[in-house]
């Protein structure tokens, strides 16, 4: 029996041995999609690591002490954030360096396929619901191109957002860059520390704006200025710290 001191909760089991996010986590135990000696789990079960038997996909989850790796790569268009998707066979996976493919690392924040920029893979639970859970208020940025022309007083209502689908869209904060005519221009910098799927080409659209190109750049303080695309990089600890850190506002 587990004891106190030794039990973690299931789900942060399973993002700390690399399976998945804590949250997750909590929708493959909802579907009964995790077993814990030979019982379908529950949402608020706990675990000895090591002793008690977590089974997912039919495999027994191997308990084994592993380093924290944080890949930040420069996901190009036509890839998905997917361990595992029978639609489509190119996924950011694919891209990180083969010493990495062996380990189970998970996309902490997605991209949609036709989006670009700065992905973070992690193997670390914790870390990746620090990056995605809204209450922490990381910054995500982003360079979106459009084909017709924004003007710059419709900033306001990106930042005040709308109604799509019952759910509220906005961004945090925006500004026109680039060449600009009549106070209006193609290109836009938003920053948000939230991010529902598609939220951001969801929002241009009501509003009358198709996007030609998004990419996100930065997280944090952390840029993938100078990155090529398909390419990343293992980050180290002063660069994983600037992920958590704020810079001024646009």
């Amino acid at each position: 029996m587990a004891t106190k001191n030794s039990s973690l909760r299931l789900q942060k089991y399973l993002a700390n041995m690399g399976v998945c996010s804590r949250r997750a986590a909590e929708v493959l135990i909802r579907d009964e999609s995790i077993m814990v000696n030979g019982k379908i789990a529950q949402i608020g079960d706990k675990i000895e690591p090591g002793i008690d038997e977590v089974i997912y996909e039919g495999q027994r989850i191997r308990h084994r002490k592993q380093g924290q790796v944080v890949f930040a790569l420069n996901k190009p268009k036509g890839f998905i954030c997917s361990n595992d998707d029978p639609h489509y066979d190119r996924t950011v996976f694919d891209l990180i360096p083969k010493d990495y493919q062996s380990l189970r690392l998970f996309c902490a924040g997605r991209l949609d396929k036709e989006s670009e920029g700065l992905v973070i893979l992690t193997n670390d639970g914790d870390l990746a619901n620090r990056l995605m859970h809204p209450s922490n208020l990381v910054v995500k940025r982003y360079h979106v191109s459009l084909k017709q022309p924004f003007p710059k007083k419709s900033i306001p209502k990106l930042i005040k957002g709308i109604k799509y689908e019952g759910e509220r869209m906005k961004v945090e904060s925006a500004a026109l860059l680039g060449n600009q005519c009549n106070d209006a221009s193609k290109e836009v910098d938003v920053q948000m520390h939230h991010g529902k799927k598609r939220e951001i080409r969801n929002l241009f659209i009501v509003l009358g704006y198709d996007v030609k190109r998004l990419k996100r750049y930065q997280i944090g303080t952390f840029s993938i200025k100078g990155m090529p695309k398909g390419v990343g990089i293992i980050l180290q600890k002063n660069e994983i710290q600037k992920l958590f850190k704020h810079e001024n506002t646009l």
